[in-house]
């Protein structure tokens, strides 16, 4: 727990931070208008980072040449970073807005509003100026959606280079209450690996079955086999989730084909049941292949680890949150998952869940779904969450 006085000390700057991030707030809405317009995907978003770019302090140090990345403030010793995302995912929004997206590309998860307002807490913590006590880096981070993950690549390239105190974020939820904040300790989103499942049979015409052996009935069982041992193979204590998202094989209606595949996606929130749910692919898979005289094949996609946060920094966030102009949502974790959790790996991190359940004119949508509409009163509330995070990694 904090002492009186850095409790004190924090509260200033948070309180100092707040009221310079109201006069910021217009321009970052009116960003996040222009970036939801024109979302890019993974791996592509050159336009977004400059249109970000341009809108951070003339004078922000890039990190390491990495154009990604701002330093903010002049302090010396290490900075707190803050994150937010650049890409969008390949969606046809439906949602009608005024700044709808018109293409196949869409920002389905808060990822413009989390930037509008990392702008926003750049400016108000440049306007500081030596009020500052530890710099802030603003960390535009590429590839959330799709691997390879521009968080991992970004944790051990130059952000690690600089060793930060703290790598911060704050991610908007429907499922949450608008108003509120998620502040938990410890794991909050889950692993996250994909799984590819080739099997692999003997082709025959459909009137002869006895002739081939049958890859789609054999991929068909393996699934429904592998929902049934995750329930068997896996503390039911642990959280834990296998999806098959896709299924593919075969060509016409009457022919039996060689092949038949299914992709998935395996999410646990412990070290233990990420093994356990890549054992049980590849032996599940093997197993009934074998059964129905075919071959099975598993290819895994490693992804990124649980996300863990820092006790500390969210002891100290809770602490902080009655000056933040927020307040705590009710326990929450869940088995989403974001490569956000790779910085964990070079320095304690930790993000909040900022509710939007309630929120004027919200209509409550499951994140990626097409007609998912944050709305603008998020920037400043992101904005807020993500400056209590900052003061508090301090």
């Amino acid at each position: 727990m904090a002492t009186p006085t850095e409790q004190g000390e924090r509260e200033r700057l948070l309180g100092r931070l707040l009221e310079q991030l109201e006069r910021e707030l217009p321009e970052a809405v009116e960003l996040r208008h222009r970036l939801h317009r024109e979302p890019e995907l993974a791996h592509q978003e050159h336009a977004t980072l400059a249109m970000v770019a341009e809108q951070l302090p003339v004078d922000c140090r890039p990190l390491a040449g990495t154009a990604g990345a701002a330093v903010v403030g002049t302090a010396d010793g290490a900075p707190v970073a803050v994150r937010a995302e650049l890409d969008g995912l390949p969606l046809r929004e439906q949602t009608g807005s005024e700044f709808t997206a018109t293409g196949e590309t869409m920002h389905a998860c808060g990822h413009d509003v989390h930037l509008a307002a990392l702008v926003a807490l750049a400016r108000a913590a440049h306007a500081l100026g030596d009020e500052l006590p530890v710099a802030l880096v603003a960390l535009l981070q590429p590839s959330e959606e799709a691997y390879p993950s521009g968080a991992q690549q970004l944790a051990h390239g130059e952000l690690g280079e600089i060793a930060p105190r703290a790598v911060v974020a704050a991610h908007v939820h429907p499922e949450l209450a608008w108003g509120t904040v998620g502040l938990e300790e410890g794991v909050v989103n889950a692993s996250c690996d994909a799984a590819e499942i080739t099997i692999r049979g003997r082709p025959t015409h459909g009137a002869y079955p006895h002739l081939g052996r049958d890859p789609i009935l054999a991929l068909a069982e393996v699934i429904v086999s592998l929902h049934a041992q995750v329930g068997r193979r896996i503390d039911p204590l642990g959280a834990a989730v296998l999806t098959v998202g896709t299924i593919e094989g075969g060509s016409a209606e009457n022919v039996i084909p060689p092949q038949a595949t299914a992709r998935a996606a395996l999410r646990a929130h412990s070290p233990a049941g990420r093994e356990i749910l890549r054992e049980l692919v590849v032996e599940v898979s093997e197993g009934v292949a074998a059964a129905h005289g075919c071959e099975a094949s598993v290819a895994i996609t490693p992804g990124e680890p649980q996300l863990e946060n820092d006790p500390a920094i969210i002891g100290r966030a809770r602490e902080l949150i009655g000056a933040s102009g927020l307040s705590l949502a009710t326990p929450w974790s869940s088995c989403g998952s974001d490569d956000f959790a790779f910085f964990g790996e070079v320095a304690p991190i930790a993000m909040a869940f900022v509710g939007l359940d309630g929120a004027e004119g919200f209509q409550v949508r499951p994140l990626h779904h097409p007609e998912l509409l944050v709305p603008d009163a998020a920037v400043g509330a992101v904005a807020r969450a993500q400056t209590l995070l900052y003061c508090s990694a301090i």
